[in-house]
């Protein structure tokens, strides 16, 4: 499940899931004058609640992320520290495209991002869902290369690694201060007239030998 929204008509979040709501949140409350928030703004104390889940990733090419910070959470998933790992070792590897073209427009559009998670099962591994949130910030050049987000699960993590799949997923292009909107081609009925050129003289083919190996 694809779903787009434009502007803030998506904020609320269900729940089963107060932690993403919580960094939601204060997300939100950081967005003074419709600008993203700015790296050095965020304190750990405003997501006291959640921290365990929070992570904060930074963009390293299209499509692709690393971990910069993140909770004890992810170690209990991961079986390991996740900093300075890419985003995507979280999922399985049928999910990675589809990771890599919606994260792409958390930082370039920029937009939230919402997934939707169920971990693959097996022997020590239970049934295991999860939600995730992106919220883009701005570093050191005043651009969206970061992202604040928050993973909450729910279910018994068993034995790690767990890797997800993305069973939905709901994007949210912002209206930030100061960006300029994205060009969009204008829609055309049909191709433009071209002059009329007369066509050129008929000529006659040239004879090639052709050798029986060719």
């Amino acid at each position: 499940m694809d779903l787009t929204f434009l502007g803030s008509e998506r904020k609320s979040m269900p729940p089963s899931f107060p932690h993403l709501a919580q960094t939601r949140a204060y997300w939100e409350a950081l967005r003074r004058d419709g600008r993203l928030p700015r790296r050095e703004e965020i304190d750990p104390r405003g997501l006291s609640g959640a921290l365990e889940e929070v992570f904060l990733i930074e963009r390293i090419a299209p499509g692709m992320a690393r971990f910069r910070l993140a909770g004890m959470h992810f170690l209990d998933l991961m079986g390991m520290e996740v900093r300075g790992m890419p985003l995507s070792a979280l999922f399985e590897p049928a999910a990675r495209r589809r990771l890599s073209d919606a994260l792409e427009a958390v930082f370039t559009v920029p937009s939230v991002l919402e997934l939707w998670l169920e971990a693959e099962r097996g022997i020590g591994k239970p049934p295991l869902t999860g939600r995730l949130i992106l919220l883009p910030v701005t570093g050191s050049r005043d651009e969206p290369s970061l992202a604040l987000g928050c993973l909450q699960s729910q279910g018994n993590i068993g034995r790690g690694p767990r890797r997800f799949a993305i069973a939905g997923l709901v994007r949210e292009a912002l209206m930030v201060a100061g960006a300029a909107p994205a060009a969009r081609p204008e829609p055309q009925l049909a191709e433009p007239a071209a002059p009329y050129l007369p066509p050129p003289p008929r000529q006659m083919p040239h004879l090639r030998l052709v050798h029986s190996r060719d």
